[in-house]
């Protein structure tokens, strides 16, 4: 029988953005211009997750008629959602950029009402990050979108307005 390894063997893991886990904050989509063109918001993140909301605007609507939101502005939501995952993943803020996104549409989303996404990074390699998400309006039991993604890590070596502001909070906590 071996014996028990001391706790202090084995230090809890730490997270690049932990200090941003919780309710989505202010500002969090600012640095994605994209996303925050289409009014993407961050509801919540946590260790290797990430969930985020697509508002309801009549310009994202793709087909008039049944008043479906474009297929571009949903994967968008879940690109960002997957990519916010693998940054609630990693140990140490890098640069993400997708090598691959599938996105299954189950169904086409109930028209009018917010969207949201969640992802989770299920495995992360020294390069590679692997996400599974989900797109729904109602509830998160009955998504009208799946998707599986694969993310460069350290894919683009500047220094972005976002890893400056994280330096700077991580700065100023300590």
């Amino acid at each position: 029988m071996q014996p028990a390894v001391p706790a202090d063997d084995n230090p809890p893991r730490r997270y690049a953005l932990e200090s941003l886990f919780g309710p989505g904050q202010d500002g969090m989509v600012s640095h994605t211009p994209h996303a925050a063109h289409l009014g993407i918001r961050v509801v919540e993140t946590g260790p290797g997750f990430g969930v985020c909301a697509l508002p309801f605007r009549e310009e994202l609507i793709g087909d008039p008629r049944r008043r479906v939101i474009f297929g571009g502005a949903i994967t968008t939501l879940i690109d960002h959602a997957s990519g916010l995952a693998v940054a609630c993943a990693v140990e140490e803020l890098t640069a993400i950029a997708t090598i691959d996104l599938r996105v299954d549409y189950l169904r086409a989303a109930e028209p009018d009402l917010e969207l949201y996404a969640r992802a989770d990074c299920y495995r992360l390699t020294r390069n590679v990050a692997f996400v599974r998400a989900a797109a729904w309006e109602r509830t998160a039991t009955d998504p009208f979108a799946s998707a599986l993604g694969t993310f460069m890590l350290g894919a683009h070596r500047s220094d972005s307005s976002f890893a400056r502001l994280m330096r700077a909070r991580r700065q100023g906590s300590q």
